[in-house]
């Protein structure tokens, strides 16, 4: 059997004969050969370059390069930290600091800054329509007119998801959602925002459960932060690199907006589908040509053992956290952060290995920069994640037979439908 392809199925998890059908087929349609090899030697070129800088040598313990990769992001969040003028993320102004550092670099790396995003009036009209009561009592408002008058429309819409529950929102709020047209939609900026701190205390619950004290609201075009501190190492790291990840996100959904957009008869059913980020049921054909999923979540998030993640796919998210990454490198500019050990990420979404462990094991490490820093987070509870790599994987598998452009394209076109054949 061709090792590379081995080698890739175990790390995918996944049956060798996908992996064969699709180097057979793919290279007929696109005339590239032993692409598995390519990636295969990429892989190892690139992981040898690494235990390079982090000090090791290939013959490193499991333990000692998953303990080196989260020394190296709690190094490069400290460098991050000090560059930034250590600032606050308790605070509305440290806050807006870090997302004005990450809108820059976005920017600079040529993303789009505008998108086609739910109108103000339109949301407004939701407000006034289905009152959040919650907000209405936290802020001390008798009606939602008198709060929207001294009130920021993006941060109220922002609160609901943290304030209202989640019950009201979908049985309720979210229902207004199935009487919107593509007239309700236009073209404008991403917001970003660091929100109030006068949200911190009723935030709380949300960021804890969340681990994270980012989101975004992808139909009104926002990114927004919740100045708590979660008191975890790296957290300077894991936020920015969420904000860079959202700002990815965001316009890659104001172009499905605009795609079904053409349908006004099915425009808020797909609408509701992509923001529900509803995945396929299941399809399988036998026949020449290869069935892919397009799947829009980390379904490992909820259960690793979901039948989705053992068949070929490509996944939005990861090409949003693949540009994540690259952005990090190039922070250390718009930071003005000397010698950035920043660009060590840059390009290792889809990278990791199997090394030995104290019983001679193999145990797979991921040097994606999202995994690194969530395991870190989880370190007290030995959680080590893995899931970015892998969907990072699929999406390197498919890049390298057509490209990055051809890759987006697919995901976009065949979202809403959550597969197709090549």
């Amino acid at each position: 059997m061709d090792n590379a392809i081995v080698h890739i199925a175990k790390i995918l998890r996944c049956d060798q004969d996908y992996l064969y059908k699709i180097d057979k087929h793919f290279s007929q349609v696109t005339g590239k050969k032993h692409i598995f090899d390519i990636i295969f030697n990429e892989n190892e070129s690139v992981v040898e370059d690494r235990m390079r800088r982090l000090g090791l040598s290939m013959h490193a313990s499991a333990k000692n390069v998953y303990d080196a990769l989260i020394s190296k992001v709690e190094s490069d969040d400290h460098a991050l930290y000090e560059a930034l003028g250590r600032p606050s993320w308790v605070s509305q102004k440290g806050c807006e600091l870090i997302v004005n550092v990450a809108k820059q670099t976005v920017k600079n790396s040529g993303a789009p800054t505008r998108g086609f995003f739910l109108k103000k009036k339109k949301a407004e009209e939701f407000l006034r329509r289905e009152p959040p009561r919650k907000i209405l009592a936290y802020l001390g408002y008798a009606s939602v007119e008198k709060m929207l008058e001294k009130e920021d429309l993006f941060e109220i819409f922002c609160a609901l998801r943290f304030v209202e529950g989640s019950e009201w929102l979908n049985k309720k709020f979210f229902n207004l959602y199935t009487e919107l047209t593509p007239k309700d939609f236009e073209e404008r900026e991403i917001e970003v925002r660091a929100l109030s701190q006068k949200w911190n205390n009723v935030a709380q619950v949300f960021v804890m459960k969340k681990w994270h004290n980012i989101s975004h609201l992808k139909e009104l075009g926002v990114v927004f932060v919740i100045p708590i501190s979660l008191e975890i190492p790296g957290e300077l790291l894991r936020m920015m690199s969420l904000v860079l990840h959202y700002l990815h996100e965001v316009p890659f959904y104001s172009d499905m907006f605009r795609m079904i957009s053409g349908d006004i008869k099915t425009f808020s059913k797909n609408l509701i589908s992509l923001l529900r980020g509803d995945v396929a049921e299941e399809h399988f054909f036998e026949g020449e040509k290869t069935l892919w999923l397009v799947v829009q979540r980390y379904l490992a998030k909820d259960d690793e053992n979901e039948w989705r993640l053992f068949v070929p796919r490509i996944n939005p998210e990861a090409l949003h956290w693949a540009r994540a990454s690259s952005d990090l490198a190039r922070i250390g500019k718009v930071a003005q952060l000397e010698g950035s050990g920043l660009s060590f990420w840059d390009g290792l979404d889809w990278v990791g290995d199997y090394f030995k462990d104290d019983v001679g094991d193999d145990v797979l490490v991921s040097f994606n920069v999202v995994d690194t820093v969530m395991s870190l987070v989880k370190k007290k509870e030995f959680i080590k994640y893995l899931y970015h790599h892998q969907e990072a994987l699929w999406n390197k598998i498919f890049e390298k037979y057509f490209s990055e452009r051809l890759l987006e394209k697919a995901m976009k076109k065949h979202l809403l439908r959550g597969y197709f054949e090549i």
